[in-house]
């Protein structure tokens, strides 16, 4: 092991890992939605929720919004209200899976009356964008169909590739449209975005302000997701991550939690393919980090400051991978030398050179404990009675 943390550590400096805003309301399984004291009643207290975290931890510094579940009357003041809390807002998610509308699908709707209306949403999405200085507009359907024969596969993708389209030709010169994938949930026989490929197919032919998305957990079991991540890198088409982890399906875990190595592996290919720190000479963008997770039976705000520790923990394994040796043991087909080398990265423990790296920066060396300490979850639990709890659909 030849490169060390402090030849690395510079390059930790402005990473960042946008919250997103509906991880801080109550959620649960298809079966309950627990409730916990403190939860955010309005978007503001959410954000004012994220920026702790982005307090204790210098990787948070920008907070995803859902809309319609984070709409207010005033975008600018809500940038505003950010701001003085220590955050910004970042993407823009759009919702089109909760009306019943869109039963049946709706930017692939046959009836061009609800697929006009799903468009005319994204349309109001990036309307937020402007007023809140957002550059992304992330899509993620729920479109597609339960049984052979009930829809017409190629039909929905000519639908969709239409109002994408529609979607795409209202962007601004500094925005950009991310479109997500996934396997199944909650259409079983097809879903209309299933796979990188689709997606990938459909920003390909959109332009150059349309990317992918890539959520960890919208896979199927035993897929090579670092091949994907290298595959779109290279094809410069990577807008977006959306960070989680599974054990099963789309589990929503924290980051990390059920395989840490896989997010070592996707790091690394991320800062292998240019996808981390600023464009590369070559001309490829940084990949925009964001979670997406559901915590469903721990405290929000503790959970997420474990994710984003996560992820910078194996930010730096990656960044330690020796490429000039490594390069070379694959160059002269040294197999279990070039395994080693990876190996090597992953299992060095950055934990103590990171809480250094934190405390040399003006941060807590330990985020979790000193959230602990903070009082704060004590403190919007007395504070936040009376009311209605944000949750799934507010």
């Amino acid at each position: 092991m030849t490169t060390t943390f402090d030849s690395i550590a510079g390059q930790l400096d402005g990473q960042a890992i946008e919250l997103p805003s509906w991880a801080f309301g109550n959620s649960g399984t298809r079966f309950k939605v627990f409730s916990t004291p403190g939860t955010p009643r309005t978007i503001q207290e959410k954000l004012t929720d994220a920026a702790q975290v982005h307090r204790l931890t210098g990787l948070a510094p920008k907070v995803a919004l859902h809309i319609p579940w984070d709409k207010v009357d005033d975008y600018s003041a809500l940038r505003e209200f950010a701001a003085g809390v220590g955050v910004e807002l970042g993407t823009v998610n759009s919702n089109t899976f909760q009306d019943d509308d869109y039963k049946f699908g709706s930017l692939t709707h046959t009836d061009a009356v609800v697929r006009q209306k799903a468009i005319d949403h994204h349309f109001e999405c990036i309307d937020v964008m402007n007023a809140t200085g957002s550059s992304d507009l992330k899509i993620w359907l729920a479109d597609g169909t339960n049984y052979p024969g009930q829809g017409d596969i190629r039909g929905r993708q000519d639908r969709l590739a239409e109002s994408l389209q529609a979607i795409y030709d209202r962007l601004g010169d500094e925005q950009r449209l991310v479109l997500e994938y996934k396997f199944f949930e909650p259409a079983f026989y097809h879903t209309d975005v299933p796979d990188w490929g689709t997606s990938y197919a459909h920003v390909t032919a959109l332009g150059e302000k349309a990317f992918v998305c890539l959520d960890t957990g919208h896979h199927a079991p035993g897929t090579n997701i670092e091949f994907i991540v290298a595959q779109l890198l290279r094809l410069g088409k990577l807008g977006s991550f959306d960070f989680n982890s599974r054990f099963y399906a789309d589990d929503d875990l924290i980051v990390g939690a059920a395989d840490p190595f896989q997010l070592f592996r996707i790091m690394y290919e991320v800062v292998r393919g240019g996808g981390y720190g600023p464009a590369t000479e070559s001309g490829t963008s940084p990949v925009a980090f964001m979670l997406d997770q559901c915590h469903n039976v721990e405290d929000k705000i503790p959970g997420q400051i474990r994710s984003v520790l996560n992820v910078q923990e194996m930010t730096a394994r990656a960044l330690l991978v020796d490429r000039i040796a490594l390069d070379a043991a694959q160059a002269t087909g040294d197999v279990l030398g070039a395994n080693a080398i990876l190996m090597d990265a992953f299992y060095t423990d950055v934990r103590g050179p990171l809480a250094a790296w934190r405390e040399s920066r003006g941060l807590p060396a330990d985020p979790m404990a000193a959230y602990a300490a903070s009082g704060y979850q004590a403190q919007i639990a007395a504070e936040r009675v009376g009311g209605t709890q944000s949750s799934w659909g507010a």
